[in-house]
């Protein structure tokens, strides 16, 4: 089963251009399950037949899953990547039934998007010293992902030549390699500008010729990652606001929702947050209607009883 998921994996990267994200995700799945099956037949895991797995072995897991307490989104992710690699395993001829195939995703609990508010937000970019070449960046950092909604992987792989200063746009790679152009606000694109200026006192020990092509650095002058970019968002949010997730996504979700609250048509919405389907920016609209009925309780002599 190893060489199976391995051969699969090369498919994703290969065949279906998957993110390194996405293959990372599907390989831990994957792996939790043949740790699981290891345990299951008490064999080792270079062992374990393909042919083996039967639908039994599949609910006794993901029941395991579930006795441990595992969020059912988590388990909808799970179920998704089993789905996909038997289909493959099918597809390829390597087992002759799919074991898989019937398998029910479960339905996952509806969480309303976690925002701060439009002052929140400008506390936040007030609180940032800019008069060194770190804080520039880190408030160009904060700009950019409120004022385009880009997704934390989008921002980290941006490069120099995504950057089209004189048009106030950017042109952001994401999901399955889709390319999407985005407007700057003048906030966004002044910040940028100023941390362009002083990118190169960034550079450090491990500045590389892919650092050189990237907008933003971590702190040894390579291309910033995920968690440094995450630690810029968590220490100036937990400055200025209360709500209780302080990430990069927050960043994002603020961005579709004041746009939502302020006209904005949600089909324009969608294609700044690189949605593939409108139903994935629904969600949005729940907020604002949460919203509208804060207001309302707040503000009509009516709403409530007595």
């Amino acid at each position: 089963m190893k060489v199976t998921i391995d051969k699969y994996l090369r498919y994703l990267s290969v065949e279906k251009n998957a993110s390194p994200h996405t293959i990372t995700s599907y390989e831990n799945d994957l792996l939790n399950f043949l740790d699981f099956c290891t345990h299951q037949f008490e064999k080792e895991s270079d062992k374990i037949d393909l042919a083996q797995i039967d639908r039994l072995t599949i609910r006794l897991w993901l029941g395991n899953l579930s006795e441990e307490g595992l969020a059912k989104s988590s388990i909808a992710r799970k179920v998704a990547s089993l789905r996909s690699f038997f289909k493959y395993s099918f597809s390829r001829g390597y087992i002759q039934k799919n074991p898989a195939h019937l398998l029910v995703v479960p339905k996952k609990d509806k969480t309303l998007p976690k925002t701060t508010t439009p002052e929140d937000i400008q506390r936040m970019m007030d609180v940032v010293n800019t008069d060194t070449p770190k804080g520039k960046q880190s408030r160009a950092v904060l700009e950019l992902f409120y004022a385009t909604g880009i997704r934390l992987s989008e921002l980290i792989g941006l490069d120099i030549s995504h950057l089209d200063l004189h048009k106030k746009q950017i042109t952001v790679l994401g999901k399955g390699n889709k390319q999407r152009i985005i407007p700057l606000g003048n906030r966004a694109y002044e910040a940028l500008k100023d941390h362009l200026e002083t990118k190169e006192k960034l550079f450090g020990s491990r500045t590389d010729n892919d650092a050189l092509k990237a907008v933003f650095l971590a702190g040894n002058g390579q291309r910033m990652y995920a968690r440094y970019a995450q630690r810029i968002v968590e220490k100036y949010l937990s400055k200025t606001s209360e709500v209780t997730q302080k990430s990069p996504h927050v960043l994002r979700h603020s961005f579709a929702t004041h746009m939502l609250n302020n006209g904005a048509d949600i089909r324009i919405i969608k294609e700044f947050l690189g949605h593939s389907n409108l139903s994935a920016t629904q969600i949005y609209t729940h907020t604002s209607v949460e919203r509208l009925k804060n207001v309302y309780e707040h503000a009509h002599p009516r709403a409530k009883t007595k």
